[in-house]
């Protein structure tokens, strides 16, 4: 998915006024994010730590809120951090979590800490080979399983 200037102003703005309101007094490392679904609309998501170090992701935060109002599809996700040194792309674990959601063709813009656009990904490119829910079909569960049933019942006619 392809923004305009005005629009990556917009998604700019939302990741960065997220980041701002990250909750992060251990590691001091705030991330922002806004995503947005295969029908335009926009959550924003912060990090948010807690004494334990168990906190939870600026990326699962956005994804939280975008289920939460059923949504389904992510189109791409505007990303920003706290630094100018290096750029802030998602973890692993929401590389992973991104992906249960993630349209074809998704996109992950990363921002420098002073909003300027440094990288536009594809997201393949940062979970190569990765595996999601259609690779369940292939053991009979998940989302995907009647689909699997209804192939096997195909092959035997």
């Amino acid at each position: 998915m392809k923004f305009t200037k005005e629009e990556m102003k917009v998604l700019t703005r939302v990741a960065t006024e997220a980041r701002d309101n990250a909750y992060c007094p251990y590691s001091n490392h705030p991330v922002g994010v806004a995503l947005v679904t295969d029908t335009g609309m926009v959550f924003p998501g912060s990090n948010v730590e807690i004494a334990h170090y168990k906190g939870v992701c600026a990326e699962a935060s956005a994804i939280s809120n975008m289920v939460t109002a059923g949504e389904r599809k992510i189109a791409a996700v505007v990303v920003i951090g706290p630094a100018m040194e290096y750029l802030c792309t998602p973890c692993g674990d929401c590389r992973q979590r991104l992906r249960e959601f993630a349209s074809p063709g998704m996109k992950v813009y990363s921002l420098w800490k002073d909003g300027k656009l440094g990288a536009t990904t594809d997201f393949t490119k940062l979970l190569p080979m990765s595996f999601g829910p259609e690779n369940l079909a292939e053991v009979g569960s998940g989302p995907h399983k009647n689909k699997l049933k209804k192939r096997k019942k195909a092959r035997k006619k």
